[in-house]
Formats: C-alpha cells, sequence, structure tokens
C-alpha cells in the first residue's frame, strides 16, 4: 500500500513536469499555481513545498532547467537561429538564454550549437530523472490532535539567522509587561522557505505563548493558532535545519502515510535557547497540519 502511495505521488510529478514541457516547447504560457496544484492533485497552500520535498529543487529552478533542456536541443536545429530559440522557450531575449548557458552550462550558445557531444551530456544531466526510489529514512513521526491556542506574534521580515532580534522584542515586551513568567512556549510559524528566498522577501512570525491573557501594541499582535490533527517530528541540531526536517516528512512519510495535508502554516515549536544551549543538541517540534 505504502509503495502504491509512493508511486502515485511519483506519477504526480511526471505529470506536472509533462505539463511544463508541453507548455515551454509549445512556446505557450506556463500553468499558473492553481492549474500546477490541479494537475498533480495538491492543494495550492502547500503546493512549493511538497515540490521541493518531492524533487529536491524549487518550482523555479525546474522550470528554468527544463528552458535550458528544450532550448539545447533546439540548438541541434541548424536552421533555428540562437535570438529564435532563446524567445521560443521563454527568455526575454538572446543575452538571457546566452548568461543562462554560461552560468549554468558553461558554454555560450554557439559553442554549444557546434558541440554535439556536449549538448547530448549536458542534455542528460538536465533531463534527469526524479531521485530514484530508496527506503526512506525512518522519522519518528507522531500523529497528534492539537488543542487551538493563542500567541503573541512579531512578524519579521529578514534573514532566518537574524530571527533572535525580534524574539527579544518579544521578551522586551513579555518584561515590560510583567509577562515573563507567564511564557510557556516559543513558536515559529515560516511565511517562506528561507533556502529559497532572499532575506528582504522573507518573512516569519516569531511567537511566544503566554498562560495569562495579554493585550499587546503594534507591532505585536495576538495570533489564533488552529488545533487539530498533526505530523509532529522532534528534531535535535541547528534550527537551520528544520526545512530539510520538513523535506522529509513531505517526501518519505506523508506518500505512505495515508494522510493529507491541511491548508494551514506548518510551525515550529523551539524547545531550547541557542544562546545557553550548544547547537547539536538544541530541541524543536516540528508541526505539520494534517486533514483530519
Amino acid at each position: 500500500m505504502k509503495s502504491d502511495t509512493r508511486n502515485a505521488y511519483a506519477r504526480r510529478v511526471d505529470a506536472v513536469l509533462s505539463r511544463l514541457q508541453r507548455a515551454i516547447a509549445a512556446g505557450d504560457e506556463l500553468p499558473d499555481l492553481g492549474d500546477l496544484a490541479a494537475v498533480a492533485h495538491l492543494s495550492q497552500f502547500h503546493f512549493h513545498r511538497v515540490w521541493r520535498a518531492l524533487t529536491g529543487e524549487t518550482l523555479g529552478a525546474t522550470v528554468a532547467r527544463l528552458r535550458l533542456a528544450r532550448a539545447l536541443q533546439l540548438l541541434g536545429s541548424a536552421g533555428v537561429a540562437i535570438a529564435d530559440v532563446a524567445l521560443s522557450v521563454g527568455y526575454d531575449t538572446p543575452q538571457a538564454l546566452a548568461r543562462a548557458c554560461r552560468e549554468q552550462l558553461h558554454a555560450s550558445p554557439s559553442e554549444l550549437r557546434e558541440d554535439a557531444d556536449r549538448r547530448a551530456a549536458l542534455l542528460a544531466t538536465l533531463e534527469r530523472p526524479l531521485p530514484a526510489s530508496t527506503e526512506p529514512v525512518a522519522l519518528q513521526v507522531e500523529v497528534v490532535s492539537l488543542e487551538p491556542f493563542e500567541v503573541v506574534a512579531l512578524r519579521n521580515r529578514g534573514a532566518f539567522a537574524d530571527l533572535d532580534q525580534a524574539y527579544g522584542a518579544l521578551f522586551e515586551w513579555a518584561a515590560g509587561a510583567g509577562l515573563v513568567e507567564s511564557i510557556i512556549g516559543l513558536h515559529g510559524i515560516p511565511r517562506g522557505d528561507h533556502r529559497d528566498l532572499p532575506p528582504g522577501d522573507l518573512e516569519f512570525d516569531c511567537a511566544i505563548r503566554l498562560s495569562s491573557p495579554a493585550d499587546p501594541d503594534a507591532p505585536l499582535r495576538l495570533l489564533p493558532v488552529e488545533g487539530g490533527m498533526h505530523a509532529r517530528v522532534r528534531h535535535v541540531g541547528g534550527y537551520d535545519r528544520l526545512e530539510d526536517v520538513v523535506d522529509r516528512l513531505l517526501a518519505d512519510w506523508l506518500p505512505g502515510s495515508g494522510r493529507s495535508l491541511r491548508d494551514l502554516p506548518i510551525r515550529f515549536e523551539f524547545l531550547d535557547d541557542p544562546e545557553t544551549v550548544p547547537e547539536p543538541m538544541l530541541r524543536a517540534e516540528v508541526l505539520v497540519p494534517l486533514a483530519d
């Protein structure tokens, strides 16, 4: 059963790849997120996370790879000008194709046109199959039903490594309000993946849970946290590796679990203070919302 489910996820990925390849080959506009999510029978809310977990690359990286692969194919056609190759696969200018070739393939389009063996070798790399199906690394996943609660949150925009400043502001507010002793949990809700986004585009809700009522002023706010069924995994190690745990859960555990995702954010519960606990010993819970 688990093997069948895992194969079903692989077929979903194949269906999305085929859809993208057809659009690029035809010179059509790329399908939007809703179309791709429907093809994959996945939620739009979690599509990017699941795609990265299953394929090992972002959707943007997949599109860039497929465009280059198609360009290599067309460069083998003597009657197609390089400028036409660029425009037909979705580059705005021939210069954009040349830049992509130099950065990714370490050669110019003209050099690639003249070297069929090199094109073939690069094409085999660009059209690489999905990661081989192997036995997943065992994760200690609990499926738990959690009660809803409320946190005091501060949205941080910036590098993941700088979150301590936002948490410091939360603790400073709690100290001023006489609520430090009421802090019973430290939470984080990523609004994007810090591995894929530049710091200026990365948003992360830093949050504290209190045992006493609170009425914070802006930019702090009260934020409800949904309860219900969740997959819970304990992570030990650097907090910058939490997204890797999410990848493993989505790629290795979810396809064979019989469960599906709920359209709610993934969240983390931090159990240790990085300022007092060595990085290899830091603990956190990864919580992924599941449909009931």
